[in-house]
């Protein structure tokens, strides 16, 4: 892609940014004023989550601009981390606000009168839905012409808001034309759970990336066999990988003939470098040049040789 192109994209992202913040003040204003107007707990539930889609959104986006600054004097490894924190601050709220909720959905579980005025939350609730399906629809004509990550994070999060609006419409439905009162409470602690069950998930990714955890194992095995296809080298050890907001590390120590000179192993390392560049562009690898069968330390997670079974036959 050339700069030219890019300057044109990253406008289409930006405004696909604002429709999505423009779409949650929108219907922030309207869920609020449904939820003071119907007393409706599921509708409080709703409202609950479509502000905290609002506030998500700018400090998910804030952290991803930080995360995609260039490394500095201070941060030699970058500021991918900023991602993962911003996911904790969204966690916080998430959980807060489910908390809440229960709290009022268990307290309603008390009352036996109807919802004030379900007709109008249900009215509520389908205007939202259209709303969001059109941005959806929106957002993916963006995704398609820029690819961009957020946007796409963004669209899935707003087909779970489809979900809920649902769910809404349902629990007001069963409360006002079936009678049972207890539908809008009930499904208001439905969706403090599904609240809950979304904040435990984003704060396991975040901490597993601030705890520096290993790559999934196929995601390994990929860049391993990617390394070792290279003549001249004689094993691959103690391979780490961690992640850091969108940025990939990776490191190894690399096994070369004893007798090779310094010039002779060097050409060897750039050339799996460049290798693994061009299939993982966005991993930053470090390479620590071993003479073959020399034991570092006697460290028990220190992964002995972990080439592809198949090295030793194809080389």
């Amino acid at each position: 892609m050339t700069r030219d192109e890019q300057r044109r994209l990253l406008p289409l992202a930006t405004r696909a940014a604002l429709a999505s913040v423009a779409m949650a003040c929108f219907l922030l204003a309207l869920k609020g004023f449904a939820a003071w107007h119907t007393g409706s707990v599921a509708m409080l539930g709703s409202l609950a989550d479509t502000a905290l889609d609002l506030l998500a959104s700018l400090v998910t986006l804030y952290g991803v601009r930080l995360a995609a600054t260039p490394a500095d004097h201070d941060h030699r490894f970058g500021h991918g981390k900023a991602e993962a924190l911003a996911a904790l601050f969204q966690v916080a709220l998430i959980t807060a606000s489910a908390a809440g909720i229960a709290w009022r959905a268990i307290t309603a579980l008390s009352e036996n009168g109807p919802t004030a005025d379900a007709e109008f939350g249900i009215g509520v609730s389908i205007v939202a839905i259209g709303a969001t399906i059109v941005l959806l629809w929106y957002q993916r004509q963006i995704i398609r012409q820029t690819g961009s990550v957020a946007i796409m994070a963004d669209n899935v999060h707003y087909q779970s808001d489809v979900l809920l609006n649902g769910s809404v419409i349902i629990a007001l439905v069963l409360d006002q034309y079936f009678g049972w009162h207890k539908a809008d409470p009930i499904l208001g602690i439905v969706i403090a759970l599904w609240l809950a069950w979304g904040a435990f998930q984003a704060s396991s990714n975040a901490i597993d990336q601030l705890m520096d955890k290993e790559w999934p194992d196929d995601e390994r095995a990929a860049f391993l066999d990617v390394a070792a296809r290279q003549p001249g080298l004689k094993g691959i050890h103690d391979f780490r990988t961690r992640r850091s907001g969108s940025h990939d590390f990776a490191q190894f120590h690399m096994e070369v003939d004893r007798d090779l000179t310094v010039g002779a192993a060097h050409d060897i390392v750039e050339s799996v470098e460049r290798n693994l560049r061009r299939t993982f562009p966005k991993v930053e690898v470090l390479i620590h040049l071993d003479p073959e069968g020399h034991v570092d330390t006697d460290n028990p997670l220190v992964e002995a040789d972990v080439t592809p079974h198949w090295f030793g036959k194809r080389l």
